[in-house]
């Protein structure tokens, strides 16, 4: 199965990733959550033009990906899982568990570190909310993404299903909860006790800076609530709230070639996650 995994990872991913795109577009159409305030097609085309450039850099870059350096973990029996005497299915359980608190925990630090969150600001920058902000991210993300990443797998044993499994989830919640969807009411407030919803990240890219500041997870909603990074709404309501960043709202400059320039302009200062009060 190993094997099977490592020759097919990128087939098996890129097949979900299609999948759950032009399923989550159909969506926005027939039941979307806010109307757009800018040309979907402009953004469409600066956001999956970062995902194939991050594709293209990552094969380039890192070819083995985190299957790979799974494999090798448990080949060599490095990590905490691979030295346990425990079911697989449960090991698989707890690893996928702990690389999603990992994310989480590697998503408040990209906030609250200056130097990271401009690294992390373009996928805030979006005027507007929804499936292709989901892989809106900047190459240097990307890539510290992953070799933090590899450091949680070699120290967690992680296999290499458990982190099949998780890269799946992770793109697909990602791509679900950035959805400019609408939910039942009452949906919503069940769902978002197993994962997390639309409304609840759409809070996540408010331009008020207290509300940029919670609600960072990306897959399982528990830590923000374990954290204290929870909140249920936004206090302008989802039609109401504005997305974005204060000081990126010209759309001339949102395009590629600007982004990715974008955390190399301008001083480095304070941000808002290390202050007292806003």
């Amino acid at each position: 199965m190993n094997n099977f995994i490592l020759h097919h990872e990128a087939a098996i991913r890129l097949g979900f990733f299609f999948g759950l795109l032009v399923l989550m577009a159909a969506w926005e159409v027939l039941a979307p959550r806010r109307v757009l305030s800018t040309p979907k097609s402009a953004r469409w085309v600066t956001n999956l033009s970062i995902v194939v450039l991050n594709t293209l850099l990552l094969r380039l870059l890192l070819p083995a990906a985190a299957v790979g350096v799974a494999a090798l973990a448990t080949q060599r029996h490095w990590g905490v899982f691979n030295n346990l005497s425990l079911s697989d299915w449960l090991i698989i359980a707890m690893s996928v568990v702990a690389l999603d608190l990992t994310i989480y925990l590697q998503h408040v630090l990209f906030h609250a570190v200056p130097i990271l969150w401009r690294i992390h600001r373009i996928h805030h920058t979006d005027l507007d909310f929804d499936v292709t902000t989901g892989v809106r991210f900047h190459p240097l993300e990307i890539i510290l993404s992953l070799l933090i990443k590899f450091s949680a797998i070699l120290v967690l044993g992680t296999p290499v299903m458990a982190v099949l499994i998780f890269e799946v989830l992770l793109n697909a919640t990602s791509m679900f909860n950035h959805g400019n969807v609408r939910l039942p009411a009452v949906l919503d407030r069940v769902l978002r006790w197993i994962v997390v919803t639309p409304d609840m990240h759409r809070v996540h890219h408010s331009v008020e800076d207290d509300e940029t500041n919670s609600n960072f997870g990306f897959n399982l909603p528990w830590w923000d609530r374990l954290f204290g990074s929870y909140r249920a709404q936004p206090r302008a309501g989802h039609e109401g709230m504005i997305i974005g960043i204060r000081g990126f709202r010209n759309p001339t400059h949102l395009t590629l070639p600007w982004l990715l320039i974008q955390p190399f302009i301008g001083k480095i200062t304070g941000y808002a996650i290390n202050r007292r009060q806003w």
